[in-house]
This record gives C-alpha cells, sequence and structure tokens, in this order.
C-alpha cells in the first residue's frame, strides 16, 4: 500500500494548520495531514517549513530541526534524528546550510524517507525547491 505522505503527496506529513500552502488540492479529505496536488508541492512545504525553522525558531543543527519536526510526544525523535543523520552522512551537530538546494534536498528527502519507508524521487524533490 502507498504510505499516506506520498497518497497526500506530503512526504513530510504537514499537520493541517490555518497556513495556505500554494499547491494544495482544491479538497482536503484527510482530517490530520494537508493534501497537495503534486509531491513537488509538498517538498516545497517542507523545505519551507525547515527554512523557517532556522528563521523563526532558532534551528541550527540537525537534532533542533528533528527535535521542532517530530516532537517526543509524538514520535521516537531519537530514532528519528538517527535516521536522518545517517541518510546523510553526518553527526546531529551538523548545521545545514538552509539556503542551499543541494543541502535541504537530501535534507527534505532524509524526511520523506523516515516519515514514508520509500526513497523520495530527487527530481521531485529538486523540483520542490525550485518552486521556492
Amino acid at each position: 500500500m502507498t504510505p499516506r505522505g506520498i497518497r497526500n503527496c506530503n512526504p513530510g506529513n504537514i499537520r493541517l494548520s490555518k497556513d495556505k500552502w500554494k499547491g494544495l488540492r482544491a479538497e482536503q479529505t484527510d482530517k490530520e495531514f494537508f493534501q497537495f496536488g503534486d509531491l513537488k508541492w509538498g517538498y516545497r512545504a517542507l523545505i519551507r517549513t525547515l527554512q523557517n525553522y532556522r528563521k523563526l525558531h532558532d534551528c541550527w543543527t540537525v537534532r533542533d530541526f528533528i527535535s521542532r519536526w517530530a516532537p517526543s510526544n509524538e514520535n521516537n525523535t531519537l530514532g528519528y534524528i538517527l535516521s536522518v543523520c545517517k541518510y546523510l552522512g553526518v553527526p546531529s551537530v551538523y548545521v545545514p546550510d538552509v539556503n542551499d538546494r543541494d543541502t535541504m534536498c537530501a535534507f527534505a528527502a532524509a524526511i520523506s524517507k523516515h516519515e514514508n519507508g520509500v526513497d523520495a524521487n530527487m527530481k521531485e524533490v529538486q523540483d520542490g525547491w525550485d518552486l521556492l
């Protein structure tokens, strides 16, 4: 079965909120997570959220980002951090450049892999970056 995040074109499983994301489906039928019209819009939202974590919430290290993205009241945050770091080949204290295309596409792909259990299509991730 296709993972929920992929079905929703929301590979980061961004929860519903008052945010008005670009590329949303006209009808939102999932009661918990946003649904985008295409995966590139979901990746755009994932990357933009990470960039905003730096700007608005003082997230610097991979540990900071994932601790905010996947809080321990809902997730095995440490396991999530380790998964993303293993995918990226970096320590948890690594400070990603949120304005670098390759860095952020890899970061988004790592989150997508952890959330959905399948490898991201890097073309779709890069298409999401190109929509920023």
